[in-house]
């Protein structure tokens, strides 16, 4: 396999991994425990160099899973005494964690070479010569497999438990209602969430599992409400992003990972910026629209409530609206073009005059505001 393919490949499985979990972190308002699980696992990692004497695949992944584990254990801990918050908790046991681990490298393991880029941004670009040898065959790049393994684990942990994860996301009250433990559900949630963060750390790092796990999901929720489709919305950008970030990477010539996660927080602008329900692009949009909607409907019902009095002919002047109502006349120009396209009024020597329609219109909206007030 081809050095390009093999990372293209473990950062699409990263970032579909992480995102399939990713959502349920952003429904529950606990995006930053991915970031706590992510750098409190360095004691777990510490621990298992300690006990394998050295580097261990096998020894590393399960203490940084223990470690993973400990720091929720804490955090949960910590917010059920009630004296603490669910951020504050974070705050306080993912530096101590990572100062634990920090402290046990320099009084136990001072010659050993701590790679900050390593621990960050990871090693994706040499995942192709990280190979698996099983029985002295040469497996392919070892990444893959691990990632692999994990998005097939988390994508069957979804689907087995989609009802039970929804219900204790939105109702945790209800699922105990029903004979579900919320508190189970969201150990194992955290668990899969640990193990994730384990596997995808030597792949693109402690700070990018965070952009992978996150930026996706926040991105699926500015675009649905609807779970099941925010989970594909989530996985779709994660690998496109993934997938974008590795071209963009091999044309300029910079980081794979971090140009990965570039192109995680674009996709996350430009549903910011354009989403049909929250984008601010759309909502701006459709605020001006009700705002000429709301001037066309103040021109239809200032004509309305004049017609048949005497000084009738001078309400209705084209030249005479700007000023009573208090408008620009190139904005109250556009404002009568926007009736006359609707047939609600018709303009015959500067003057405006109702059509049936604008009538009609002008009622309803006369008893909708009489009702309002």
């Amino acid at each position: 396999m081809g050095a390009a393919l093999a990372i293209i490949l473990t950062g699409v499985l990263v970032a579909t991994a992480c995102a399939l979990l990713g959502v349920f972190l952003v429904l529950r308002r606990m995006a930053m425990m991915a970031d706590a699980i992510s750098h409190a696992i360095l004691p777990g990692l510490v621990a298992g160099y300690f006990l394998a004497q050295g580097p261990n695949l096998l020894a590393g992944f399960v203490g940084a899973s223990l470690a993973a584990v400990v720091t929720v254990a804490l955090v949960e801990a910590l917010h059920h005494t009630h004296r603490v918050g669910g951020e504050s908790a974070i705050g306080v046991v993912f530096p101590a964690m990572f100062a634990l681990g920090t402290f046990l490298v320099s009084k136990y393991f001072a010659n050993v070479h701590l790679d900050a880029d390593a621990v960050l941004y990871g090693n994706i670009e040499f995942v192709a010569f990280d190979v698996l040898i099983l029985n002295g065959t040469n497996l392919g790049p070892q990444s893959l497999w691990v990632m692999g393994a994990l998005c097939a684990a988390n994508l069957l942990f979804v689907g087995l438990l989609f009802k039970e994860l929804k219900l204790a996301t939105f109702d945790p009250g209800l699922a105990a209602a029903l004979g579900f433990s919320p508190m189970l559900i969201h150990y194992g949630l955290m668990a899969m969430v640990s193990i994730t963060a384990v596997g995808a750390f030597t792949a693109v790092g402690a700070i990018l599992v965070v952009a992978f796990m996150i930026a996706p999901a926040a991105t699926a929720y500015l675009l649905t409400s609807d779970l099941g489709r925010m989970i594909v919305f989530a996985v779709f950008t994660g690998a496109l992003s993934a997938l974008s970030g590795g071209f963009v990477a091999f044309a300029l010539d910079v980081s794979v990972a971090g140009a990965m996660a570039t192109m995680a927080g674009a996709c996350f602008l430009l549903a910011l910026l354009f989403s049909p329900a929250h984008g601010l692009v759309t909502q701006a949009r459709r605020l001006r629209r009700r705002r000429l909607r709301l001037a066309m409907e103040n021109l239809v019902v200032h004509l309305f409530n004049h017609e048949h009095q005497a000084y009738e002919e001078h309400e209705a002047e084209v030249a005479h609206l700007s000023s009573e109502l208090r408008w620009q006349p190139q904005f109250a120009r556009r404002i009568i073009r926007m009736a006359r396209r609707a047939q609600l009024v018709q303009q015959v020597n500067g003057h405006l005059a109702l059509t049936d329609a604008g009538r009609e219109f002008a009622r309803r909206a006369s008893a909708r505001r009489d009702g309002e007030a």
